[in-house]
């Protein structure tokens, strides 16, 4: 393909783990962040090359010099092909929270490779693409969904050479079917909580026992997702590699959890990191689960924005 001048990219937002698929599941749902890259001349740029425009919710809160994470990943493509970046102008809208357990991190990834992959005139396919978005991500269940779309299971691949450690990491990606009548709803908080401090309060080790009640619960997770069978949903949302550490950060969420089961959600969990807060439902209880959910985190004081959303099949995809 020959390069072009300029591309925008739009990426979905995820929600990662699910319960017992911690940091190896994650989703995409229909929440979006857009991103315009447009080649400019160098003069009226900084000495970084860059200009970035941020509108939406939050823009005040994003860098916009050469520490935006979007243009790191940007850079990242170019010096993974041994090129310079060009100078250039990117342009961001929000729809996804900042630091609430929805991927935006990811996105900025996701967006900063592919609008670079397209700019350069795509000289890496969607897997080296996707490789390089886990490196920078460190872990695959929020890039991997937000590139590809849909529900994603990512687990890593036979080493060839097990004596010897490689800096490139093999990964099989499998698709989780998502059946059409689980209706994925989340509550986003009026606060933040950082992957940083929710993941400092996780046990450096777990017991046999807890490890292999997740490993059934996984299972019993995908088979849920697959067939939209309610029993199996609300067995296997439950984990305790960890939710029971990360809930004590997250204000309300015991009440929050029992007001959404109560108002016929299959269960609740934490999305990514959080805080904010996920419950799977069918598509006669959605709203009587928002409901629910909504008044009980106020009863604690918190304000949250609660929407009912589906799963993107898409990923990111660009437009020029």
């Amino acid at each position: 393909m020959a390069a072009v001048d300029s591309v925008s990219v739009i990426v979905p937002a995820t929600t990662a783990n699910l319960g017992p698929g911690f940091d190896c599941i994650g989703a995409a749902l229909t929440l979006y962040n857009e991103f315009k890259f447009t080649h400019v001349d160098e003069s009226p740029l900084s000495s970084s090359g860059v200009i970035i425009n941020v509108t939406g919710a939050e823009a005040e809160r994003v860098q916009t010099d050469e520490s935006n994470l979007l243009y790191q990943a940007f850079v990242k493509l170019y010096q993974h092909l041994g090129q310079t970046p060009p100078p250039v102008e990117i342009e961001i809208k929000l729809g996804v929270p900042l630091a609430r357990g929805l991927g935006s991190s990811a996105t900025a990834i996701v967006g900063g490779l592919v609008g670079a992959n397209v700019l350069a005139g795509e000289p890496l396919s969607q897997s080296q693409v996707m490789e390089l978005a886990i490196a920078m991500e460190g872990h695959p269940d929020n890039v991997v969904p937000a590139l590809l779309g849909g529900c994603r299971l990512a687990a890593t691949g036979v080493e060839v050479e097990p004596q010897r450690r490689r800096e490139r990491q093999e990964w099989e990606i499998c698709e989780v079917p998502w059946c059409e009548n689980i209706v994925p709803v989340v509550a986003i908080p009026d606060f933040e909580l950082s992957t940083k401090e929710a993941r400092q309060v996780l046990p450096s080790q777990v017991s046999r026992a807890d490890a292999i009640f997740n490993t059934a619960h996984l299972g019993l997770l995908l088979r849920g997702l697959e067939t939209g069978n309610g029993n199996w949903l609300r067995a296997a949302l439950q984990d305790r590699l960890h939710e029971p550490y990360r809930k004590t950060l997250i204000k309300g969420y015991d009440v929050v959890h029992a007001a959404a089961v109560g108002a016929g959600a299959y269960g609740m969990v934490i999305s990514g990191a959080g805080p904010t807060l996920l419950a799977l439902t069918d598509t006669k209880q959605s709203e009587a689960v928002m409901a629910a959910m909504s008044a009980a985190w106020r009863s604690q004081g918190i304000s949250p924005v609660v929407r009912s959303l589906g799963i993107d099949t898409q990923g990111a995809r660009s437009f020029y």
